[in-house]
């Protein structure tokens, strides 16, 4: 499946935007600012933060800022990406066909890089437009997502700690939710809130969000084995080489296949509510679970 016609038009608006918000490379120190803007503009399809504007808009038609949510969202999806790269975790030398960062950097500016990401993140969502208790609602959402408790940084844990012994399926599901579909969540849960959505609009997109988290977190998994390095733009075959728990390794290619397919189909069922105005977030749940990188 192509891209959506309007995901060209929402990447320019975010890659303006994150432009707009990070530090020259020539704002002292230079050296953190480069690898900031190094990794933060190494390629990407800016996933996180077109759903979350997209799930702004399925709400209302006007709402100008929720750029810069999106933006402190791939803020802390780059950073996590700097840091699961590094020796201590994944340990891997290309992202997006490109060197990493401490591969580029050091080590040492990665890790502070990465620091630098999330910090910047949270400075900027606490800049919003927004009124005060909106605005804290956001925050709040995306800090628990990117937490310990269910969300990415427990997710990264448990995801090391699965590789001592045999995954089983309820673990599996766990690092999955928690890793990578907590912030997908969060990105469009947050755009919904920025957006004014009532309980019953955000209680759809959550289950919409975390059902497209959860696909897209299987197809990566199905893609790191049925993928060269050269199609992923990274390592291939990793996981299997670092027994990592995955859902090709309990469930098989297949059935992987088949479930995030369920998955893209239940995220579809709860967009009915919103007609037309849903329309655009189907289309990036049928792209994204028909990816091949």
């Amino acid at each position: 499946m192509t891209l959506p016609a309007f995901f060209e038009e929402d990447r320019r608006l975010i890659e303006a935007t994150l432009d707009r918000l990070l530090p020259s490379e020539e704002t002292p120190p230079t050296v953190i600012h480069r690898a900031m803007r190094y990794s933060v503009f190494a390629g990407g399809k800016r996933v996180r933060p077109i759903l979350c504007l997209e799930s702004a808009r399925a709400i209302f038609d006007k709402t100008p800022g929720v750029e810069q949510l999106g933006c402190a969202l791939e803020f802390i999806h780059t950073y996590s990406l700097i840091h699961d790269d590094l020796p201590a975790l994944d340990n891997d030398d290309f992202r997006r066909g490109m060197a990493t960062a401490h591969k580029k950097f050091g080590e040492a500016i990665a890790i502070l890089a990465g620091d630098a990401l999330l910090t910047l993140a949270f400075e900027r969502l606490a800049q919003v437009p927004l009124e005060a208790e909106r605005r804290a609602r956001v925050i709040e959402e995306v800090a628990h997502a990117a937490g310990t408790v269910d969300g990415m940084v427990g997710g990264q844990v448990a995801d090391l700690e699965a590789m001592a012994g045999q995954a089983t399926a309820t673990v599996v599901e766990y690092i999955h939710r928690a890793k990578t579909a907590a912030m997908i969540r969060a990105a469009v849960r947050t755009g919904a809130i920025y957006a004014g959505a009532d309980e019953s609009q955000l209680q759809h997109l959550s289950r919409y969000g975390e059902s497209i988290g959860l696909a897209f977190q299987i197809v990566d998994d199905v893609l790191d084995v049925a993928s060269s390095s050269e199609e992923l733009g990274k390592t291939a075959g990793k996981d299997a080489s670092q027994h990592k728990a995955t859902y090709p390794a309990v469930y098989g290619l297949e059935r992987s296949r088949q479930m995030a397919a369920e998955l893209v189909r239940r995220a579809c069922e709860e967009l009915r509510v919103f007609g037309r105005r849903g329309e655009r977030l189907r289309q990036l749940a049928e792209f994204l679970a028909s990816r091949k990188s």
